[in-house]
Parts: structure tokens; sequence; C-alpha cells
């Protein structure tokens, strides 16, 4: 039996018509969607031709179909990091860099999905190694990025950073990003760090509203294992992909690596990042 995972972003009334197509192609192709509780309780499906409903999410699908936004995807990406399972997605967000397909090529896209007629790219991740005794964060995976930044209303943070164990600065900010290249052209980009081209080897570190004239982004070769320092007088938030994941308490460290070949994404034969970044983010300068 052919399965896939379908998942879809909070809003079900923008993907209501998608997922019909999607279940209707499905069934055709000798496909079967499986939606979690979930995404079952937001579209309100019922099982039939195409569709199990309640179905927990498994490894042993071949694909994973997302109907959203960057956020849905970087979550079918964390679900899927290891696996050789590939997420395609339609994009239905703002944005949508990490988006294979647009609405307005919906069918084609469908089409392709379940056909299997798309090309692999793996993505590499960040990940947080377990810290020392004061802070209370397991091992956490970022496919995008990690943010580190000054709970609202709190003073401005004092982070420290080191590489490879050799202390590159300190810094007086409300923040730091350390991205991978897929997430370069997020929270990194909005804080004038540089943008990555995806296959890059290594991560880039990038601060938020320094209070330094001297402060400047820093690409880090993959193998350079980076410590973070809160030399705050309070905690600091730690958001993964965009979701709360912890803090880093007064005194306290983390270590972040670079690991290459962590998540699959799929995309239409001929894509280009170039081509991306430019549709997504105007065209380039001259």
């Amino acid at each position: 039996m052919r399965e896939m995972t379908v998942l879809t972003h909070r809003r079900a009334d923008d993907t209501e018509q998608a997922l019909a197509l999607l279940a209707r192609r499905a069934t055709e192709a000798g496909v079967t969607l499986r939606l979690d509780e979930d995404e079952t309780r937001k579209h309100g499906s019922v099982s039939g031709p195409g569709v199990e409903i309640d179905a927990p999410i498994k490894d042993e699908v071949e694909l994973c179909v997302v109907l959203g936004g960057d956020g849905t995807i970087l979550r079918a990406l964390q679900r899927y990091a290891g696996t050789d399972v590939p997420v395609f997605a339609i994009n239905f967000g703002e944005i949508g860099f990490l988006a294979t397909v647009e609405p307005q090529d919906i069918e084609t896209g469908i089409g392709r999905a379940l056909s299997g007629d798309f090309e692999l790219l793996r993505l590499p991740a960040i990940v947080l190694d377990l810290p020392d005794e004061h802070t209370q964060l397991g091992q956490q995976t970022a496919i995008n990025d990690v943010a580190i930044h000054r709970k609202v209303g709190e003073r401005v943070a004092a982070i420290g950073y080191a590489l490879d164990g050799e202390e590159a600065g300190s810094v007086r900010c409300d923040g730091l990003v350390v991205a991978t290249p897929a997430g370069s052209t997020g929270y990194n980009l909005a804080n004038g760090g540089p943008v990555m081209a995806w296959g890059v080897e290594g991560f880039v570190v990038s601060f938020i509203a320094p209070h330094s004239m001297t402060a400047r982004a820093l690409v880090v070769a993959p193998d350079d294992r980076l410590t973070i320092f809160n030399r705050s007088r309070e905690p600091l938030d730690i958001a993964v992909d965009g979701r709360p994941a912890g803090e880093i308490a007064p005194g306290a460290r983390i270590h972040a690596r670079f690991v290459s070949d962590v998540g699959t994404i799929a995309q239409l034969p001929g894509s280009s990042f170039y081509r991306r970044l430019r549709e997504k983010f105007g065209r380039l300068a001259s």
C-alpha cells in the first residue's frame, strides 16, 4: 500500500479545497493519505477512499505532503529528521521559502508529488547539545535556526560566544541567532546577516539589535563547535525553528554544532536556490 502523511497549517479553511483535490488525486493514483488526530479534528475529515483519519504519524510512508507555510514545513522536517521521508510542500503561507510549489500550480504539483516526479535535497541542521547543570534543556535540533533572546521587559542581554574553545567575543544585544543555510533567509537575514546558498557547509551567527558598532555576523566552518554563554543577570529564552525550547540560566552555557543531511526536502526538477531567492525576496541588485 502506498501511503503519505499530510500536514496543513492552522487555518483549515485556506487548505480545505486543496486537501479535497489532493484526496481525489490520491485515490486515482492508489495512494492513501494519512491524517493524524490533529489534522482530522482540524478538517473534520471523514475516512474514505484515499484518506485514513486519526492515523498516527509514522516513518513508514513514502512522502510527507505539506499544505502550509514555512512553519508547517519546518514542523514536517522536524518530524521526519533523520529518516529518508521527503517533505513535499505546497505553499499556503506568506513567504514559503521552503515550499516546492505555489498554490497556482497545485494541480501540476500534486501530480508530481503522487508520481514521484521530483528531486531530493538533503538539509543540514544545528544541534544543541546537552548544556551544563544550570539549564533545563535537552538536546534539540533546528533545521532553520536557533534564536537566543532576552525576555520581554528585561534589560539588554550580555552574550559571550566561543568557537572550538576559543572565545570570539562578548556582545550586549537583544539576542543571537544561529542559522543553517536553509535558515539564513529568515531571522538571520532580518538581522543583516549573510544569505548562504543551499549546499554550503557551515552556519552563520548573527546578533539581534547589537549595542555595538563592531558586532558582525560570522560564517562558521562546519566542524567548529559553538559555545554560547549567558553573562546576563536574567535567564535568556531559547527558540528552535521559531518554537519555545527552554532557557539559559544566568552564568550557564549551551553548545551548538553543525550536522549535515538531517532532513530531506522535495523540489521540482530544475529548481534553483537563486531563482527562489529572487522570486521570494525581489531581484538581486546588479
